[in-house]
């Protein structure tokens, strides 16, 4: 493989170094001008921008296989890659639902053949999402996937029964159960937040207990089990409360949030622009700032896109027809930087940790995540904290355009993403995908 010198980039937002890439790991990193560098080696000029790990999205829908229309493994993780991800989870709701070892290792082995990043199934829960029989969950954690995170996603594994069984049954093999938390009984119907707009618009609220009281449920079945939880997409105030009781008595559970429920409010519900309807739906200005807060803290472990596109027929239509969910992989650390970053609630560190490390540490990953340093793979994202970049969905690699920020202009921007050592994006632009 090619070498390549980053030269004048800020490790995490520290002082500015050099990075030497060779053969897919770090071989040095240095202060600037101080390294070997061998004749021939590509010269990447960094200056003034943070080099983090690369990115790791425990929640993204590729949609493939059955719905190629709207995203295909390969658009997808070309996506992510030009946000800075090297690493994501693809869930499960596909078409065969990924059930099966089969459906997972096509998944996986459709990921190798790209090029873009790595792509690690998610496996079902339940047989075919449908919440009343367990998958093949052991076949497909011995399958060339290797799964270990299990999901319904989209739906809720609201049978007490089955999530208990399920949470006993991934023990075992030191696998992780992630739940999409929504009570389906309180939520029939529901087109939006429940609370003061919901009221004004005369649409049915789907309430923030609906999702709390799952939570509420799943912690105490995870420490009856003494099993691994990870909650999806938390989105409320209450949410956070729950999950904090739950770390302060020792229970494995972890939980992710998405940029866009740190930004957005249901306020945006007013334009009835169906871009922004998104299960969970978007909350209170309060829900957001809690939201905010808790992933500075601590509270709340890692950022997951939950990148979900859709053509143009499932999303361009009236409201109370119009499918839910927004894109995310090319936004996620625009919004992230604009939000917790430029707000002063953390550091460059605290992404690396929220947006790579700790992703990478729940799930197992031992070649993504790692410290910028020498030995480590060359999983890397040059990030230019001092740019802007307008959001025009027409332009994104992804084949999804319901971006929710579509004429915002967002900060910062990716220079360049390493994957393996190969820089699959230079310049913000998709160059050309690892090839092996």
């Amino acid at each position: 493989m090619s070498s390549y010198l980053i030269s004048n980039a800020r490790p995490e937002g520290g002082e500015p170094a050099d990075l030497l890439l060779r053969d897919g790991v770090i071989a040095a990193v240095g202060p600037v001008g101080t390294l070997d560098v061998p004749e021939g080696t590509d010269v990447i000029d960094a200056v003034g921008a943070v080099a983090l790990p690369g990115l790791v999205d425990m929640h993204t829908h590729l949609r493939e296989p059955g719905h190629e229309d709207a995203e295909t493994v390969e658009t997808g993780t070309r996506a992510a890659a030009r946000g800075g991800f090297t690493a994501v989870f693809a869930m499960a709701n596909s078409h065969p639902v990924a059930d099966t070892a089969g459906v997972v290792e096509q998944v996986w082995q459709l990921g190798r053949d790209a090029g873009w990043c790595d792509v690690h199934p998610v496996g079902a829960v339940t047989v075919g999402l449908g919440g009343t029989q367990l998958s093949e969950i052991r076949a497909m954690a011995e399958s060339r996937a290797g799964v270990r995170m299990f999901s319904d996603d989209g739906k809720c594994v609201h049978d007490p029964v089955l999530m208990r069984r399920a949470l006993e049954y991934v023990k075992s093999f030191g696998g992780i159960i992630a739940q999409h938390a929504q009570e389906p009984r309180l939520t029939e119907g529901a087109q939006m937040n429940e609370g003061a707009v919901s009221a004004d618009l005369g649409l049915t609220g789907w309430p923030a207990v609906a999702e709390e009281a799952i939570i509420a449920r799943d912690v105490l079945l995870t420490q009856h089990v003494d099993s691994r939880l990870h909650i999806c997409h938390l989105s409320t105030k209450g949410s956070v409360d729950i999950v904090r009781w739950a770390k302060e008595r020792g229970v494995a559970v972890t939980a992710e949030v998405t940029p866009h429920h740190l930004l957005l409010t249901d306020e945006l519900v007013r334009t009835f622009d169906p871009v922004y309807k998104v299960n969970p739906p978007l909350r209170t200005d309060e829900d957001v700032q809690a939201l905010r807060r808790a992933v500075a803290e601590g509270t709340i472990d890692v950022i997951g896109t939950d990148h979900a596109p859709h053509t143009a027929e499932d999303k361009e239509c009236e409201w109370s027809c119009a499918a839910h969910g927004m894109t995310g992989l090319e936004t996620a650390l625009a919004v992230v930087q604009s939000t917790l970053v430029d707000t002063g609630l953390i550091g460059w560190e605290r992404v690396a940790q929220i947006m790579s490390r700790t992703p990478a540490r729940i799930l197992g990953l031992t070649d993504q995540g790692q410290e910028l340093a020498p030995g480590a793979t060359a999983n890397i994202v040059l990030w230019e904290p001092s740019g802007q970049t307008p959001v025009d969905p027409t332009i994104h690699a992804s084949k999804g355009r319901n971006s929710p920020y579509r004429g915002m202009t967002l900060p910062g921007g990716v220079r360049a993403t390493f994957y393996r050592g190969h820089p699959v994006v230079r310049d913000g632009e998709p160059a050309t995908p690892l090839t092996r």
